[in-house]
This record gives structure tokens, sequence and C-alpha cells, in this order.
């Protein structure tokens, strides 16, 4: 899974910062709720449009393009 697949950056949605395709929900704000110990279920059950693999590619977003 290549997580360009999955995040995007358009400087029209949320001033350019990072999203999950398709969503206005960013990169980090997923990160952040992680990090804050919510689990990876508690957070597809509160956002029902993310997937598994949106997860992970914030994940790998953080990662591997910095």
């Amino acid at each position: 899974m290549a997580w360009q697949d999955h995040i995007h950056a358009d400087p029209e949605i949320l001033g350019g910062k990072p999203v999950v395709r398709g969503t206005r929900l960013a990169v980090e704000l997923i990160l952040e709720l992680l990090a804050a110990g919510v689990s990876e279920q508690e957070i597809l059950a509160d956002y029902p449009g993310l997937s598994r693999e949106d997860v992970l590619a914030c994940i790998n977003y953080r990662v591997l393009a910095r």
C-alpha cells in the first residue's frame, strides 16, 4: 500500500494540509488521535468514511514523507 493513494494535499482544502483523500480529515488529526491512545477501531467507528488502509497511510505518511 502506498500512502500516496490515500493522502492528498490541496491548497483549497484545509490550507493545503495533507488530508485523507476524499475527506477533510487532516492526517495530523488522525495521528494526534492515535498518539492520545485512541484505538484504530475507535477512530474507524467515529469516522465511518475512513478505512483501515487510510489510517495506516497516515502513519506511513508521517514516517516516510518526512
